[in-house]
C-alpha cells in the first residue's frame, strides 16, 4: 500500500511523518507559534513536526534551509523540505507529501494546508534529513 501511494523505497518513518503532519491541517494559523494545535507558523509547523521524530529545528525557514543536505527537487521524496522565497532570501518552508504536494502552514486563516500549484514555481531549495 505504502509504495502505491509514495512510491518504491519510501520509508515507514516517512509516510508516518507524512501522516502525522496532515492531522493537522486546518488548525489555526499563529505568526511566530510552534503549537500544532494552537497554531503555528511555517518553521513553527515544521520543527514542531519534526520533533516528533526527533529532529531539532531551529524556528526559521532561513535557518532550517542550512541545516540537513541539499538535494535536488526530482530526487524529494515524502517528508523532505521545500524552502521558498524571492531575490531577498528563503522565508517559507512546507513538507513534501508525495505526489507533487505540500503540507505547509502559510495561510493567515488556518495552520496548514495542501497544495501543489503556485509554490511548485517558486521553491528556491529542498533539504533531507
Amino acid at each position: 500500500m505504502t509504495e502505491l501511494k509514495y512510491g518504491q523505497g519510501v520509508s515507514d518513518t516517512r509516510v508516518s511523518l507524512v501522516a502525522y503532519a496532515t492531522q493537522f491541517v486546518g488548525n489555526p494559523y499563529v505568526w511566530g507559534g510552534t503549537s500544532l494545535t494552537r497554531g503555528a507558523d511555517c518553521s513553527g509547523f515544521v520543527l514542531s513536526v519534526y520533533a516528533n521524530y526527533g529532529v531539532y529545528l531551529p524556528h526559521s525557514s532561513r535557518a532550517q534551509a542550512g541545516c540537513g543536505t541539499r538535494i535536488s527537487a526530482s530526487e524529494a521524496q515524502p517528508g523532505d523540505l521545500f524552502f521558498y522565497g524571492s531575490g531577498k532570501g528563503i522565508n517559507h518552508v512546507a513538507i513534501y507529501i508525495g505526489n507533487g504536494q505540500m503540507v505547509h502552514s502559510g495561510n493567515p486563516n488556518k495552520i496548514s494546508d495542501i497544495y501543489s500549484s503556485y509554490f511548485q514555481q517558486h521553491w528556491m531549495c529542498v533539504a533531507r534529513w
